[in-house]
């Protein structure tokens, strides 16, 4: 199993030594234990085909790209002391710069690692860190691993950081901040002793269970963090078609309204059953580890952000 994941049994170690942050910022902190699931499944088989990105996925996404790329590679080997908080410099190794979307496979395996990184350019998340760009991370007590939070959403990482310099004063002295990192790197990340959780938006989640209760399901949480698509949204680039997939509801909401404007349209958002939600962390295990994944034409579109595209005709 990869180390970066935690398994069942040595969950309840970790959600222990979480308790006081539960106690200090609960609302934020419900959606931490909602994905103490596996997140990242790293395939250490890569491609590297040259075939170039649609165009129309280059232009939506890369002035957020450029902004995000460089994020990841200040850091470097992992280090430890006895003292909380406990901080790790996460190397780069292995996380590629050279990006492909060919849909290229090695037998037996999924997309490849270049494919999925260029499928999330542009998506940010955010860590905390101290003066040195080291990570925080919550140490397990007995478990002998360590967690790294990662946040879809800058205020919670605000929020956690100005708890944690309450709890401990240490951290001040340290210069912990906020950092923004890109997704696409912090895919390929694989650091012994260190899972790597991320967060969503609260709101997001509300959205995902209100949606999943208009198709008939009731769910009292959501495992992971929800994406959203419609299959009355799609992209067209160089005779190919590509399903955007959106991190935020109300962005999803407003290209359906753009396109449906474009075309005269009543807004197909409004009709029941056309928007529908994933979990982002079992959409990239799959995307990685199956040869016939039914998500190898998605693209991610990073929040804040609208798409101009063709509607399919129903």
């Amino acid at each position: 199993m990869d180390s970066n994941i935690f398994s069942p049994s040595k969950q309840l170690n970790l959600q222990q030594s979480l308790s006081n942050i539960h106690t200090q910022c609960s609302d934020l902190l419900k959606n931490v234990t909602k994905t103490l699931n596996p997140l990242f499944n790293h395939n250490k088989n890569t491609s590297s085909a040259s075939e170039h990105h649609p165009n129309v996925l280059d232009s939506l996404r890369d002035q957020a790209k450029k902004a995000l790329d460089s994020g990841i590679s200040r850091y470097a080997s992992v280090s430890r002391s006895g003292n909380a908080p406990v901080w790790a410099r996460i190397s780069d190794a292995g996380v590629k710069t050279q990006v492909t979307t060919a849909p290229v496979r090695k037998s037996g395996a999924g997309l490849s690692a270049d494919v999925i990184e260029e499928r999330l350019a542009g998506v940010p998340v955010y860590a905390l860190c101290n003066s040195n760009e080291e990570f925080v991370l919550v140490s397990g007590n007995s478990s002998g691993k360590s967690l790294g939070f990662l946040f879809c959403k800058e205020e919670d990482a605000e929020s956690l950081l100005k708890q944690m310099k309450i709890m401990d004063p240490r951290m001040r002295n340290e210069g912990s901040k906020v950092v923004t990192l890109a997704l696409s790197k912090v895919t390929q990340l694989k650091v012994d002793g260190v899972a790597f959780r991320l967060i969503p938006e609260s709101t997001q989640v509300k959205n995902a269970l209100k949606e999943r209760k208009t198709a008939g399901f009731v769910d009292d949480d959501f495992n992971g963090v929800p994406v959203f698509q419609s299959k009355s949204l799609i992209l067209r680039s160089d005779n190919k078609s590509y399903r955007p997939v959106f991190f935020r509801k109300e962005d999803l909401e407003k290209s359906l309204i753009r396109a449906s404007r474009q075309q005269n349209r009543l807004n197909p958002a409004l009709r029941p059953g056309d928007i529908q939600v994933a979990v982002f962390e079992d959409i990239v295990k799959e995307m990685k580890e199956s040869t016939t994944s039914s998500w190898d034409d998605i693209v991610f579109i990073p929040p804040g952000l609208e798409v101009s595209t063709e509607q399919t005709q129903e």
